[in-house]
């Protein structure tokens, strides 16, 4: 005996490769289960409605460790300076810090140019916020700031609130920037009490609203916006502004009319001009104006939160650290909230330079805050330097760092080949952001790409599906050749959940894939049920009046009680009348008459009507997510609508919040049990096949009305 013959089985599967043995076990495995409907599922996994926690109570709990846990959650630094890596990050933050530094003073100075205020307080707005940050944001790599898009938000305010001229006469200069500087400064306060306030109520989810096409559109709108509005700093051009839809049109149009007559506007040079050293004490907002700026407020704090956020998570994916949402609301709201406090305008992040500290070695936040002190030495010593500052200059340094966001233009052919649906969301925001504004811009592309999806919603896929050969798997029938209908059977599903906007197209939907006229066989069916009760009437009708002649000839002979009552007549009457044949009507009658002695003469066979060629309809479920009342009804309807044409109904994969609104519903009763509702298709197709709903055949015949 060799040594393979004496190698048992132990030692031969020793022999083979992990792979091999792999494949054997596949091949060996086996399951068996018996079918399983909604009540044996719930005794089986042993299903319960999950305890409702009572969240109120563990906010109102006082203890050392949850004041630390709440002290840590919303003031991070104290949990990741002490961590700090001072030999592996220092030196990269450092360097990092100068160069947004570097680019930080231009883009403060000219950025203030688009929110309509002096130069300085775009440096300010470039140092308070930017510390307040470091202390309370959780990003490691996004720049807080001034940012374009936000600073035409504001100009757009200022300019609507404290405009340069007021009813033909001009305005003193003086008196005009100090009154946009305390719009600004209120407009911030406010935009930092909406942020905190979403925050601490963990709206942070609410930016999801804000799809990635409808950012891209927005900020690519407002960056022609921005570009538009620095064209008459780059040539020197002085034209009377103005603000709400159409401004970008009325600007561009002045323009050319101003260079088809040859006019002449160039007077000068128009330089930064003072900028005050040292801080500036800080002011209290003007509450007065908070009913003027609080529909702009909640618009600039939900984009300045969307911007950040959208970068945040960006430079936290590529980097592996995490973003908490909701104290990135927290913090931004605290730094535009204590900024407006010392005069600065509403900030977000600015891409162009979170790119910057990125790319020369920014390991954390305490990258901004050496940029933010950078700029404080700025503010207190090195003013003075940039007072003669053309305002040219400050408008091309915006128009350079535009480009990042003009270069999105080429979106609409990515979007053209990945989803039209996308692109036209784009569209749509672009041109009403470019036409409308920026605040009415950014409210009708909301509105614009929520109707989308409810439209979406509203036309999903519909299919019919069918068994894969030799699997328990089911397909469409229209994608997959192989997959084969169950004889008797129909399965139907939607790609999206049944509520009330799409709950009819789904009733209409089922009913067409069926290939069964349904409201026509009920109908016909109530109408000849109709007809079979109204000629019963009508012969009952006849025999009593008969009975009445044949009591009168006969006299007394023939007694009739009279406590006898129509009713009683009728269910006396009603197993014993026949009709004597004639015409058409009264052999319909007869043939009513005989079909009431069948087992059930209410059948569609019994009352000549076509059956449909399947006894059972299921309804894949699976894709339902939620349940409201119109949906209750719409299955409830489906349920009697098919069982009136002999087919019952079944459903199956409904998910266990779903059947918790089932239940909250009252949807299952007497009729509607949870045996009606199975764990997956092909259970239901299975026990559909095994009880196939009985249909009595009845010997005569219903001429069709």
């Amino acid at each position: 005996m060799g040594l393979a013959d004496a190698s048992g089985p132990r030692d031969t599967q020793a022999l083979l490769s992990a792979t091999q043995a792999v494949e054997l076990r596949r091949r060996d495995y086996h399951m068996e289960r018996p079918l399983l409907n909604q009540e044996h599922l719930e005794e089986l996994g042993r299903w319960g409605s999950a305890p409702r926690t009572r969240q109120w109570r563990t906010w109102l709990q006082c203890s050392h460790a949850r004041a630390r846990a709440l002290l840590l959650q919303h003031l991070p630094v104290l949990v990741w300076l002490p961590r700090y890596p001072v030999r592996d990050w220092l030196l990269g933050d450092l360097l990092s810090g100068m160069s947004v530094a570097i680019m930080q003073l231009p883009q403060g100075l000219a950025y203030a140019l688009l929110a309509g205020l002096p130069p300085v307080f775009g440096l300010y707005s470039s140092f308070y916020p930017v510390f307040i940050y470091f202390l309370f944001g959780t990003s490691r790599h996004i720049s807080v700031g001034t940012f374009a898009v936000m600073s035409v938000m504001v100009g757009s305010v200022t300019e609507s609130l404290a405009p340069q001229t007021l009813n033909d006469s001009t305005i003193n200069e003086t008196t005009r920037d100090a009154e946009r500087v305390r719009v600004a400064s209120t407009l911030s306060v406010l935009v930092g009490l909406f942020q905190v306030g979403l925050g601490l109520i963990h709206f942070g989810f609410l930016v999801t609203y804000l799809s990635e096409p409808l950012v891209r559109g927005y900020t690519t709108a407002a960056a022609v916006q921005v570009f538009v509005s620095q064209l008459k700093y780059v040539f020197g051009l002085h034209l009377s502004s103005h603000s709400g839809p159409l401004s970008l049109i009325y600007l561009i149009g002045a323009t050319g009319i101003s260079y088809g007559m040859g006019l002449k506007h160039i007077f000068g040079v128009d330089v930064v001009g003072n900028i005050s050293a040292g801080l500036v004490p800080p002011v209290a907002p003007n509450t007065q104006l908070f009913s003027k700026l609080v529909g702009s407020a909640f618009t600039i704090a939900v984009v300045g939160f969307a911007i950040a956020i959208s970068l945040g998570k960006i430079f936290a994916l590529r980097h592996g650290y995490r973003v908490d949402s909701n104290q990135e609301l927290v913090a931004l709201g605290l730094s535009n909230l204590i900024g407006g406090i010392f005069q600065c305008f509403p900030v977000s992040c600015s891409m162009s330079r979170s790119l910057v500290q990125e790319s020369t070695g920014g390991n954390s936040q305490v990258a901004g805050a050496i940029s933010s002190l950078f700029i404080l030495l700025i503010i207190v010593k090195l003013g003075e330097l940039f007072r003669d500052l053309p305002k040219a200059v400050l408008a091309a340094i915006i128009i350079v760092n535009l480009k990042g966001m003009l270069r999105q233009l080429s979106d609409v052919c990515s979007f053209w080949k990945a989803n039209q649906a996308d692109l036209l969301i784009w569209l749509v925001t672009f041109a009403a952001t470019i036409l409308l504004n920026l605040d009415l811009g950014l409210m009708v592309s909301v509105v614009f790409s929520l109707l989308l999806v409810v439209v979406r919603t509203q036309m999903p896929h519909y299919s019919i599906l069918g068994q894969v050969p030799d699997t328990d798997i089911y397909r469409d029938v229209a994608e997959y050749s192989e997959a084969k209908e169950v004889p008797g059977v129909k399965v139907f599903r939607s790609s999206a959940t049944v509520y009330f906007a799409n709950a009819d197209f789904y009733s209409d939907a089922l009913k067409q894939r069926c290939g069964v006229d349904v409201d026509f066989l009920i109908s016909q069916k109530k109408k000849l049920l109709k007809k079979r009760e109204q000629l019963k009437l009508k012969q009952l009708q006849k025999e009593k009046k008969l009975q009445k002649q044949a009591a009168s000839s006969k006299g007394a002979s023939v007694s009739i009680n009279v406590n006898t009552s129509l009713e009683d007549m009728r269910s006396n009457n009603v197993e014993d009348c026949k009709v004597s044949p004639g015409d058409k009507m009264e052999d319909a009658t007869a043939n009513g008459q005989e079909d009431s002695k069948a087992p059930d003469g209410s059948t569609l066979k019994a009352l000549g009507l076509p059956q449909p060629d399947f006894h059972s309809l299921i309804l894949d479920l699976g894709a339902l997510s939620f349940v409201d009342t119109v949906c209750l009804k719409s299955l409830k309807n489906i349920f009697h609508d098919f069982r009136d044409i002999e087919v019952e109904v079944y459903m199956a994969a409904c998910h266990s919040p779903v059947v918790s609104q089932l239940e909250a519903g009252h949807f299952f009763d007497a009729s509607i049990t949870k045996k009606h509702l199975f764990a997956s298709v092909h259970d239901a197709v299975t026990f559909a096949l095994q009880h196939p709903r009985p249909v009595p055949d009845s010997p005569v015949s219903v001429t069709r009305l």
